[in-house]
């Protein structure tokens, strides 16, 4: 274990104790790490008022007004940073629908490999979200690599270091986790 990660490890039993300031520190280590996963999720959205810093900052409030939120180590906690970066984007995209009216929502028939592009910020998310959590429901490991994976914007090696688990493995989630997805929403009636 580096230092970095001892410090982390030695912040979050702190948080997990109890000590808010411990859980900022953490956050305040770890900020560019999730700036970084906001950019890569939010990659080629223009024009809209959620941005990285956004996201990142939205996220950190869902995180601390968490009670139950308890970080075990470096991979809970980003696996609970996912989630909150989620229900950010999740929450933002159904505004943005609501504006909309009900604007031309489609089906959504298609899960790309990676998000290289960025989340759409629409009723492709508000569709995703929904197959996410059906699919929570089935596997939860599943579910959080997708959301690593699309939510936190992790690579397969990252997941797999993260979860202390083999690329491999990660891979073949990956793929049950986007078969189940796909089927998912391709069922979903649209709008």
């Amino acid at each position: 274990m580096t230092t970095a990660s001892a410090d982390i490890t030695m912040l979050l039993d702190a948080a997990r104790g109890g000590d808010r300031g411990s859980l900022d520190r953490v956050l305040a280590t770890l900020y560019q790490e999730l700036h970084s996963m906001a950019r890569r999720q939010l990659a080629g959205q223009h024009g809209h008022t959620l941005d990285a810093t956004a996201l990142v900052h939205e996220a950190y409030l869902k995180l601390i007004g968490r009670r139950e939120a308890q970080f075990d180590d470096r991979a809970h906690f980003f696996a609970y940073a996912a989630s909150a970066m989620r229900s950010v984007v999740v929450d933002y995209a159904r505004q943005r629908m609501a504006q909309k009216r009900g604007g031309d929502l489609h089906r959504v028939t298609d899960l790309p490999e990676d998000i290289e592009g960025g989340l759409r910020l629409d009723e492709e998310t508000l569709g995703l979200d929904t197959a996410l959590t059906r699919l929570a429901q089935v596997d939860k490991r599943l579910a959080q690599v997708v959301e690593l994976r699309y939510f936190a914007g992790l690579s397969e090696l990252e997941i797999a270091a993260l979860l202390k688990r083999s690329e491999r493995s990660i891979r073949r989630d990956w793929q049950k986790a986007r078969m189940f997805l796909l089927a998912s929403l391709r069922d979903e009636p649209a709008g």
